[in-house]
């Protein structure tokens, strides 16, 4: 990443024991939100609020997170968000939201949240009602559309900060993700070949 290190206290060293025993290494992400925990914790928190009374599928939100960030070019979470896809659906359907293609076997719900994520990654101030129509003609509900799109909202934001600031995916997570995934992966930053995996 472009920034230092930050400093060693408590805090960071929390972060850094929850990505040891959640992944048995430190993202490079984490390192750098390390440099403000607090926010760092206020963000998961805020997503996890948002998923958790949501009645979005897993499959769905990793429709709609895969869809943004391959929008947005941002490798390290599509290698993540891809892996998430590949196990609620598979290697094949990970890849093809990942190029920017809709599979056979996406639901109508799952085809119309990735149209709709990807135009409100692009341009927001481009949708229109008929986009929500067709939200809602695939049978989301309201307050669905609203949480879809708050979903590829902070998605932006998150992954906004960590390409800026030079976070590269880590080897492990790369090598974690199908080769499907992979392969579909041509843009964002390059794996950081400086990590050891």
């Amino acid at each position: 990443m472009f920034l230092e290190l930050p400093p060693d206290d408590e805090a960071t060293a929390e972060l850094y024991a929850a990505d040891a025993e959640s992944d048995g290494y430190v993202m490079n992400l984490t390192r750098l939100w390390a440099w403000r925990p607090d926010v760092c914790t206020d963000f998961v928190d805020l997503r996890r609020a948002l998923v958790s009374r949501s009645t979005l599928s897993e499959r769905e939100r990793a429709v709609i997170v895969c869809a943004s960030v391959a929008t947005l070019g941002d490798s390290y979470c599509a290698l993540a968000w891809g892996r998430n896809l590949a196990d609620a659906a598979d290697a094949a359907i990970a890849s093809a939201v990942l190029r920017g293609e809709d599979d056979a076997r996406l639901t109508a719900r799952e085809k119309a949240l990735a149209e709709w994520s990807r135009k409100v990654v692009r341009s927001p101030n481009a949708t229109g009602e008929a986009d929500v129509e067709r939200l809602r003609a695939a049978g989301l509900a309201d307050r669905e559309i609203f949480e879809a799109t708050t979903l590829a909202a902070f998605r932006v934001a998150f992954s906004t900060v960590n390409d800026a600031l030079g976070a590269r995916p880590d080897p492990a997570l790369a090598q974690a993700a199908p080769a499907e995934v992979r392969a579909a992966i041509s843009f964002g930053r390059p794996v950081d070949d400086a990590q050891p995996a």
